[in-house]
């Protein structure tokens, strides 16, 4: 009887990784839903803001609250477990297809405004503009079906049923629902080319910001009466655009360089072919990876003022009658 109350009280072989995940997830998951509900809420709340421009941002929005709900289910990709093979395809599928959709919806509110600043005569006939549903349709269809392949017959149930066959169990990993070839076309198909698209015409907004900043003061300089006057404010200029590629840089830096490093581990594991690798490892870079690359909308959305107006009157008013209440208390004294 004590033997089995001895078996009975061990815990499951994997109950640090799921630990692990979720002292790196639940915090991480939470923050991301909570800052995208303030964002959507402001966007909401201002009917000047309900045009097409926002409305991509919302949609990029929503994209990210599902990736930050799907988000403590990304590192369990990664780790063998025991689930049928149904079950398996959907724990593996959904979190991918809602990633897919983020960096879409990512690639598309950078591309729109990207038009806006190259193309600014042109910028409201666009077919973004024209053609809006379409436009979504574009941004969340392509990733539903390319998530779906596996369940539509490119996998490799072949190999789970092999592994039932010597092992006894059914195992659900994600080498038994993409293929190598699912998983190259993925990586270097679609997420490499939209990283370096997005890096792209943010290099390209900065060149055609450095170059009407010149302009601007080349023009002060023209009609400028005294010197000092014409140079401090190209000092201004100057040291307004250092900021903004400061900025640009950091964010860059933080949130895809540890996708990046993720997404290139991930590959170099696959090709190692081995069966499990350090599982610590996987869960944190997983983790950084996805998670990082989740606050760039929030970074975007944050540093626009008329989005956090609704967020930031509320904040004022609870100062204002804390600050109330306190005064009231002391003439009562």
């Amino acid at each position: 009887m004590a033997d089995q109350v001895n078996v009975s009280s061990d815990p499951p072989p994997n109950w640090r990784e799921a630990y692990l995940i979720n002292v790196i997830t639940l915090p991480l998951s939470t923050a991301i839903i909570l800052a995208n509900l303030v964002i959507i809420l402001g966007i909401a709340c201002n009917r000047q803001l309900h045009n097409t421009t926002n409305y991509f941002f919302l949609s990029l929005l929503v994209a990210d609250l599902c990736t930050g709900v799907a988000l403590p289910f990304v590192p369990w990709m990664g780790l063998s477990r025991s689930l049928s093979f149904t079950s398996c395809l959907l724990v593996h599928i959904f979190p991918n297809f809602l990633f897919l959709a983020f960096l879409f919806n990512l690639v598309m509110v950078h591309y729109e405004r990207y038009m806006c600043i190259v193309s600014p005569l042109h910028y409201s006939g666009m077919w973004v503009h024209r053609l809006f549903p379409l436009a979504l349709f574009a941004v969340w269809a392509p990733p539903l079906l390319f998530a779906s392949l596996p369940a539509l017959g490119w996998n490799n149930r072949a190999a789970s049923d092999r592994h039932i066959n010597n092992t006894g169990q059914e195992c659900c990993s994600y080498k038994h629902v993409f293929p190598n070839a699912f998983i190259y076309l993925e990586v270097y198909g679609l997420l490499v080319p939209a990283i370096l698209s997005i890096a792209g015409m943010t290099g390209r907004v900065l060149w055609i910001t450095r170059g009407q900043m010149k302009d601007i003061c080349r023009l002060h300089r023209s009609v400028a009466t005294r010197g000092d006057q014409a140079s401090y404010q190209e000092q201004q200029l100057n040291l307004r655009y250092s900021r903004c590629v400061v900025a640009v840089s950091l964010t860059f830096l933080a949130c895809w360089v540890p996708y990046i490093i993720y997404t290139h581990v991930g590959v170099a594991f696959l090709l190692s072919e081995e069966p499990q690798g350090n599982s610590t490892t996987h869960i944190v870079l997983s983790c950084t990876g996805i998670g990082s690359m989740t606050v760039v909308p929030l970074v975007l959305g944050l540093a626009n003022r008329q989005y956090t107006d609704p967020l930031r009157k509320v904040l004022h008013k609870l100062r204002d009658r804390w600050r109330w209440r306190n005064d009231s208390g002391d003439i009562a004294l």
